[in-house]
């Protein structure tokens, strides 16, 4: 169950406080019902030393296109037998044979080129608008993809999309990074942004200790960022994802850290004395931290608003009651979210960022807690249980404005720590369904779960870039 960090219990690391659940997603997007284009992406094939990158680069690809939540995927196991690779693949069907006079009409199935013929994909049973096709070689030493998308419904002048992609190295990450490359394309023509690029920090267990941890926003290159062999917990990214702000007991009271990403190195964050300085997360600007303090006096907690180096600190809350888990609101910069027990079991509030008008959001049933603004500044997700028996954290998202909100999970173990991909219509977020604490991303709507970690126990994840 979700408790708060306070001086009384500092002593025990297992009662951690702010537990940063971030999500929201668009009411409206939950309940509509769009038809989405239909896209058929066969395998591609590599020439020669391209080849052996090939699986990587299909993955990759059909993954990117897949879970952007802008097209329908067209199942392979519906694919002529014949996949082109170029252009020049593709024959024009021939016309019908004319009818002669006297005949009885014959009845023929119809006619079919094998995937020869554009009617092949855009007919039953594929049924596809749209058709990604390629190849990849080596040429002069470089990894070179070649892609096209065909409009399969303007058959005068299907051609859409045709480029040459050069990869970085002749390697596994060079055939996915020009994977990247045309799936972003793709993805872009039909009003999406990529995630290619951006990164997921955690919190992960596998090395004994919980440490910071840094991933692409697919699961691959899992790398640890802290060596405290301590407890290190609630990450939080800088909008620019030059800095990571996170809590750690390395120095024996949960203090505030903030490194640099590239290089990691500590940038000497100054801790008011306190016996909780935690839940750090930046405003919209970069230029400041607001967190959750005991100070003066050890009153777990208030919040305060503080510089990058932690100097110029300020309390925004008088609260004698745990406010904690403050998030700045990234449109308006003006007001923020906090999880706070000032009304009993710990809630989510709204306030101005000088701590005036003050409003609860939930509706005081069960526990809420982590709240997290969805980039466009109108909705945030947090975990709740909203009655539920103690212990059921499922993952929802309300409209700040109208209080109406929608729940994304459903029992499946608990669900937490929700947090939104910069595109605004993806989800990263804890779940114990596979027994442990692992992480998943998901659409806004509650569809495409993916479990992007495995190994020991995560859980916090934060997306940025």
């Amino acid at each position: 169950m979700k408790r708060y960090l306070c001086g009384a219990v500092v002593a025990s690391a297992a009662l951690f406080v702010v537990f940063a659940q971030q999500s929201t997603i668009d009411i409206g997007q939950v309940v509509q019902n769009v038809a989405l284009p239909a896209i058929a992406i066969p395998d591609f094939r590599g020439d020669g030393q391209a080849q052996g990158f090939m699986g990587s680069f299909n993955q990759t690809l059909w993954n990117d296109v897949s879970t952007a939540g802008v097209v329908k995927m067209v199942s392979k196991s519906l694919y002529p037998t014949f996949i082109p690779q170029q252009p020049g693949d593709f024959t024009t069907p021939p016309p019908p044979e004319p009818e002669r006079r006297g005949r009885r009409p014959v009845i023929r199935q119809n006619p079919t080129g094998g995937g020869h013929w554009l009617i092949d994909w855009s007919g039953p049973p594929p049924q596809a608008g749209y058709l990604a096709f390629g190849y990849t070689a080596v040429q002069n030493g470089v990894l070179v993809l070649y892609g096209w998308l065909y409009d399969l419904h303007n058959t005068a002048n299907p051609q859409v999309i045709a480029k040459r992609y050069p990869a970085s190295a002749v390697t596994e990450t060079g055939a996915r990074d020009i994977a990247h490359q045309f799936a972003a394309d793709i993805v872009a023509l039909f009003g999406g942004q990529t995630l290619a690029g951006t990164h997921i920090y955690f919190v992960s267990q596998r090395t004994g200790h919980k440490e910071i941890w840094v991933m692409d926003y697919d699961g691959k290159n899992q790398r640890q960022i802290t060596h405290f062999n301590s407890m290190s917990i609630q990450p939080a990214i800088s909008p620019d994802g030059t800095r990571v702000a996170f809590t750690s007991f390395a120095r024996g009271n949960p203090g505030i850290f903030v490194f640099s990403v590239d290089p990691v190195r500590d940038m000497r964050f100054y801790n008011q004395r306190a016996s909780v300085n935690s839940s750090p997360s930046f405003t919209p600007d970069g230029k400041q931290i607001i967190y959750s303090s005991s100070a003066p006096g050890d009153h777990c907690c208030r919040i305060f608003l503080a510089n990058l180096d932690g100097s110029g600190f300020r309390p925004v809350t008088a609260s004698v009651n745990i406010d904690t888990e403050p998030k700045v609101n990234p449109k308006t910069g003006t007001e923020m979210v906090f999880t706070s027990g000032r009304s009993g079991p710990q809630q989510i509030y709204r306030a101005n960022l000088d701590g005036t008008d003050i409003e609860r959001l939930t509706d005081g049933t069960g526990e809420a807690g982590g709240p997290s603004w969805r980039p466009n500044g109108q909705n945030i997700a947090f975990s709740w249980t909203r009655g539920f028996a103690a212990g059921a954290w499922n993952v929802f998202v309300m409209d700040v404005a109208s209080h109406q909100y929608v729940q994304l999970t459903h029992g499946e173990g608990r669900n937490e720590n929700p947090c939104w991909a910069p595109d605004g219509k993806h989800l990263v977020f804890g779940s114990t369904r596979s027994g442990r604490s692992q992480i998943y991303t998901m659409l806004s709507d509650g569809t495409q779960v993916q479990q992007l970690t495995t190994q020991g126990s995560n859980d916090r994840p934060v997306w940025g870039k």
